[in-house]
């Protein structure tokens, strides 16, 4: 197996919607939010991190290759593969080349050997300096805060209120990752299927209830526009 060569994705996320990504923080502090937004602890500006497209992304495929169910709700890995055969099986593998899987267990070296390194790897996306600056000269706050309440459905009142922190939609950021190729392999495909299913799903919590809708805009491998091809993939 050879490393041919370092393909470079590009282009631009935008929210069509409101989008929460949680910064894990669990304090409230006096005029903050109940659950503020994951943020850059430099600039303090909101982004999406890389491994939040990674996981929704790689979960996404596996649903709909449907090998969630042999996989007992794990992550599709190298132990995994022989419980399945025929075309399943070849698009499990390709799962696995790009996203990599723990070869635990007593994993054939034939198989260890076909399948390789993880291919893909997923950065941070970082607000769009343009949409940034857009806000910055209107005196527009970076994110917006929600609030939401439960219904007592007999009373028709609302109770329990609480606050949360979103990315406005029309947001944009930088969005960019890397394929390893081997051997001239072509799994583009797959990846962009993972796009598709990114736009029709969201990403972020509270997806149920609107949240986190987003538009892939002028995506590029290595600088030659690939929006064609993405629009194509059917699911």
């Amino acid at each position: 197996m050879q490393l041919t060569k370092i393909q470079k994705l590009t282009g631009q996320i935008e929210l069509l919607s409101g989008l929460h990504i949680g910064s894990g923080n669990t304090e409230i502090h006096i005029g903050g939010t109940d659950n503020p937004v994951i943020k850059n602890p430099i600039t303090q500006q909101p982004y999406i991190p890389g491994s939040s497209i990674k996981g929704k992304m790689r979960s996404l495929l596996e649903w709909q290759l449907g090998v969630v169910g042999q996989t007992d709700g794990q992550p599709l890995s190298f132990k995994h593969l022989k419980k399945l055969d025929g075309n399943v099986l070849d698009k499990a593998k390709a799962l696995v080349k790009l996203f990599g899987g723990a070869p635990d267990g007593d994993i054939a070296s034939d198989l260890l050997a076909e399948i390789g390194p993880s291919r893909l790897s997923f950065w941070d996306c970082s607000l769009c300096p343009e949409w940034a600056k857009e806000m910055d000269d209107k005196n527009l706050l970076l994110t917006e805060t929600k609030m939401e309440n439960m219904i007592d459905r007999i009373k028709g009142t609302a109770e329990h209120p609480r606050n949360t922190e979103r990315v406005p939609a029309t947001a944009k950021f930088d969005f960019n990752l890397t394929i390893r190729v081997h051997n001239d392999e072509d799994l583009l495909d797959t990846v962009l299927q993972g796009m598709k299913l990114l736009e029709l799903t969201g990403l972020g919590g509270s997806g149920s209830r609107g949240y986190g809708k987003i538009k892939f805009r002028e995506p590029k491998l290595d600088g030659q526009s690939i929006q064609d091809r993405l629009e194509k993939i059917t699911l």
